[in-house]
C-alpha cells in the first residue's frame, strides 16, 4: 500500500534527512587514508543519537552497523569494520538511514579518499548527475518509469552498468515503503507519482557489468566483474508545485 503523506509528515521527514545529510558531511571529512570504516560508523551513531534520533539501519533484518560502507568494487550494504582502513585512491560509498520522531530518513553519497584514478571520478560524477536527472524527473501525476528512465540513460549513455538486484523504495513511517523504485524504465509508464508520496532514489551505478555477487555474510554486494561501484541516495517528495529534496535547503518546483 502507497502511504501519502501530509505537509506536516512531511516536516519531519524533512529534519529526519536532515540530520542524515548532517551525519554523511561529517563522516565524508573525517574519512582519509588510515581511518577505518568501524570508526566512521561508531562517528555515525553518536552524531545521530545526540541529535535524538535512532539509527535506522542497525539491527534491521539483522544488518551490525548504523552505516553501510561500501568501498570500491562493493555495491552496497558493506559492513563497517574496525580493521577495514581506508587507502588513497578507494572509492566509498556511505549510506545512512535515520528514524526521528516516528519517521525515517535515508540518504547515500560516494566520495573519494585522497586521489582516485580518472576513471572513478568520472563513475561518481555520472552516478551523482543520474540522481540529478532522476531528481528533476519527478513531478506530480508523473510516472515511476520516467525517474527510472533518467537514470538509465545517464548511465548507458556512458558505458556503465545499471544494477538491477536492488532498486529504491518509498520511504516513510517504515524505511522501507511501497513503490519500488528501479534505476531503469521506460517514460510514461509505472506508478503514478502524486503529491504527498516520499520516494528514495538511489543510483547503483558500475564500471562494467551490472550484475551482482553477495559475500558469505549475506550483506556485502559487490559487482561481478570486480569493478568499481557508485551509490547516491536522497529521498523526495512529491508535492502540488512540483518536488522536495528532502533534508536539504532545496525545494524544485516544475
Amino acid at each position: 500500500m502507497i502511504c501519502l503523506k501530509s505537509e506536516r509528515e512531511l516536516e519531519t521527514m524533512d529534519r529526519a534527512n536532515a540530520l542524515v545529510h548532517r551525519v554523511l558531511r561529517a563522516v565524508e571529512e573525517a574519512a582519509g587514508p588510515g581511518i577505518s570504516t568501524g570508526e566512521l560508523d561508531k562517528l555515525a551513531e553518536e552524531m545521530i543519537r545526540a541529535d535524538g534520533g535512532i539509527p535506522a539501519f542497525k539491527g534491521y533484518r539483522g544488518f551490525p552497523a548504523t552505516l553501510c560502507t561500501s568501498v570500491n568494487d562493493v555495491i552496497v550494504h558493506g559492513i563497517p569494520k574496525s580493521k577495514h582502513r581506508l587507502r588513497s585512491g578507494d572509492l566509498v560509498s556511505v549510506d545512512c538511514g535515520v528514524l526521528l520522531d516516528g519517521f525515517y530518513g535515508d540518504a547515500a553519497v560516494t566520495f573519494g579518499v585522497g586521489t582516485v584514478n580518472p576513471e572513478a571520478q568520472r563513475l561518481m560524477e555520472v552516478t551523482r548527475k543520474c540522481l540529478d536527472d532522476a531528481v528533476a524527473a519527478v513531478k506530480p501525476e508523473g510516472r515511476l518509469g520516467d525517474v527510472g528512465a533518467a537514470v538509465q540513460v545517464r548511465a548507458e549513455e556512458a558505458g556503465f552498468g545499471v544494477v538491477r538486484e536492488f532498486v529504491g523504495h518509498g520511504i516513510g513511517r517504515a524505511l522501507h515503503e511501497e513503490p519500488q523504485v528501479p534505476n531503469y524504465g521506460k517514460p510514461g509508464h509505472g506508478q503514478r507519482l502524486k503529491p504527498g508520496l516520499v520516494i528514495a532514489i538511489e543510483p547503483m551505478i558500475t564500471g562494467g557489468s551490472w550484475r551482482v555477487s553477495i559475500d558469505d555474510d549475506g550483506w556485502t554486494a559487490r559487482t561481478e566483474d570486480g569493478r568499481l561501484a557508485a551509490h547516491f541516495e536522497c529521498s523526495v517528495a512529491v508535492t502540488a508545485g512540483g518536488r522536495r529534496v528532502l533534508g536539504l535547503e532545496e525545494s524544485i518546483h516544475a
